[in-house]
């Protein structure tokens, strides 16, 4: 039965695939289509708002100029709200402001797309901070990830000499896929039992005579744009794990698929854009495949128990279900699981830190790799980053200079994915380091021995990767967790970003190169080999020592 409720979710994804990419492609191919007919009225309207009338295509440089400045804008805005909340409306709770390092953790977190939270949304927040702040970036992150990526497919696929308009692309995500989804989930939402209201905290008598205060508010419009943008970050302190946020197995799929569909959608919409739809299939392939691999892991894991609980004669026959909501149960906690880091979501419906070794270095691992589908587009582009790194490393081979969608790899592009490559190892493995040598860090750890160092170790990669989930027994709410976090957000972020779309930019400058009998095909079974070969070597050699003192020490302690 176990096996059967992940099948049928994986099935219903896969059938998904290709109707999104479709739709994805038609939304940013920036060709007439009926969609117009539906959004173009509104959407020029805003233009207009905001003076953009000819909507020209931009360089790879100035549409990076344009969504730097766009995302600072919106994160100054939003750190002065959540400063100024205790004076502002829709506070019927009386919530005060917020310290200032935890203030420029949480504007950092939330325009990253990362939504990493050191405080608990139902006490710190107000409803105008929930819903001016939280839910704002939310839409205007995820914008962000979905239009530099497909101004990233522009440029390696185009023979133009522009990569698109970024607020043309901002708004159309917005208008014509965030927008009506997340409307069309709330209300759903919603039916299943989803708390939305303004009302304030709710004053209860329980059964034994005590009075008891139960959080409340717009929670299912947060639910919806938190998991369609795969934000991640919760109206409550404990995430999808709450009854409120996730009532039931039903709202638990609901949520797996409105976080993991477009992401899985973004390769078809690709080889659309490549004009050969066998190259987005490799790199769905290419991503599925490690997917099973990780969900295989987790599951097999958490259904096995904790041996150590084992030895002392415990019954584990409904497997380790410490820290799980009983109304999941093992099969939809690991689903829920691989596919939070696969997206880097963030959201979680069990607690992360209570996993199996193994199972804790599922998440770990795929964060690490943070290729396997990945958020709004950063999946998409790191795995076409390895893809061009792998046919480069074939070219050397055999002696060829090597060739991606009928353009040279050169050392320029080399060099700028060298820089995105190191860029992630750098800033998880060294921030790791120096929480360890000083006691600001070591001070948050509240797990001796080798589950602290996987705490501390989950904490950096998570915000690297812009995921937001964490090992949450750590003591993350202090100023050195604030402001180390906070940068290693913005580096994950924006480094990685600026350094693709300017090999974007090389290619597409670049002559276009027919195809002859010496071209090293990337659209069939050998080059999905080799790619997924690329990435799993870089990732072991980048962080297979970190994760052999965490992760696998721990499990080999419990035996």
């Amino acid at each position: 039965m176990d096996i059967l409720q992940m099948l049928v979710v994986v099935i219903l994804l896969v059938l998904l695939v290709k109707p999104l990419g479709t739709y994805v492609y038609h939304v940013f191919s920036n060709e007439g289509n009926r969609l117009d007919k539906v959004f173009g009225s509104s959407e020029r309207l805003i233009f207009k708002i905001i003076g953009l009338k000819r909507r020209e295509g931009m360089g790879w440089k100035k549409y990076v100029l344009s969504f730097v400045a766009t995302n600072f804008i919106l994160a100054a805005f939003s750190y002065l709200i959540l400063r100024l909340q205790h004076v502002l409306p829709l506070n019927p709770n009386g919530t005060g402001s917020m310290e200032p390092t935890l203030t420029f953790n949480t504007a950092i977190s939330f325009i990253t797309n990362t939504n990493l939270q050191h405080y608990s949304g139902e006490s710190a927040l107000s409803y105008f901070s929930q819903m001016a702040v939280i839910m704002m970036m939310m839409f205007t992150s995820a914008a962000t990830g979905f239009s530099v990526a497909m101004a990233f497919v522009r440029g390696i696929t185009s023979k133009g000499q522009t990569i698109g308009n970024f607020f043309e692309d901002f708004v159309k995500a917005h208008t014509r896929i965030f927008l009506p989804a997340s409307f069309v989930i709330t209300l759903v939402l919603v039916a299943l039992q989803v708390p939305q209201t303004l009302d304030p905290t709710l004053t209860v008598k329980t059964l034994e005579g005590a009075m008891q205060q139960i959080a409340i508010g717009p929670v299912a419009s947060l639910e919806s744009i938190k998991h369609l943008g795969t934000n991640g970050g919760g109206f409550f302190g404990v995430n999808s794990a709450h009854p409120f946020e996730n009532p039931n197995p039903l709202t638990n799929v609901i949520q797996i698929l409105s976080m993991w569909a477009l992401p899985a959608s973004l390769p078809y919409a690709f080889g659309l854009f490549a004009k050969n739809k066998k190259q987005g299939w490799v790199i769905f392939t290419a991503m599925m495949c490690l997917f099973i691999v990780f969900l295989s892991f987790a599951y097999t894991s958490e259904k096995t128990g904790n041996p150590a609980l084992s030895a002392l004669g415990i019954d584990a026959s409904q497997g380790s279900m410490e820290g799980k909501e009983v109304r999941f149960g093992i099969a939809q906690s690991a689903l829920f699981t691989t596919v939070t880091a696969a997206a880097t979501t963030g959201t979680v419906n069990n607690m992360h830190d209570t996993l199996t070794p193994i199972g804790g270095l599922v998440p770990l691992g795929e964060m690490m790799l943070n290729v396997v589908f990945g958020g709004k587009g950063v999946g998409l582009i790191n795995m076409l980053m390895y893809a061009i790194l792998a046919v480069f490393i074939c070219g050397l081979m055999v002696g060829r200079t090597p060739e991606f969608l009928g353009r040279k790899i050169e050392p320029r592009e080399m060099k700028l994915i060298t820089v995105a490559i190191l860029i992630h190892p750098f800033i998880i493995l060294v921030p790791t380091a120096i929480a360890f040598m000083t006691d600001l860090g070591q001070g948050a750890i509240t797990n001796a021995g080798f589950h602290g160092i996987s705490q501390v170790l989950y904490e950096y990669t998570s915000s690297a990767a812009n995921n937001g989930s964490g090992f949450e027994g750590l003591g993350d709410n202090t100023p050195f967790w604030n402001i180390s976090t906070g940068l290693v957000m913005l580096f994950g972020r924006y480094i990685s970003m600026i350094a693709m779309l300017a090999v974007a930019g090389s290619l597409m400058s670049k002559r276009h190169v027919p195809e002859s009998l010496g071209t090293f095909r990337t659209d069939n079974a050998l080059f999905t080999t080799l790619l997924i070969g690329t990435v799993l070597l870089i990732g072991a050699l980048t962080f297979l020592p970190v994760i052999v003192l965490g992760p696998i020490a721990e499990y080999l302690t419990l035996g």
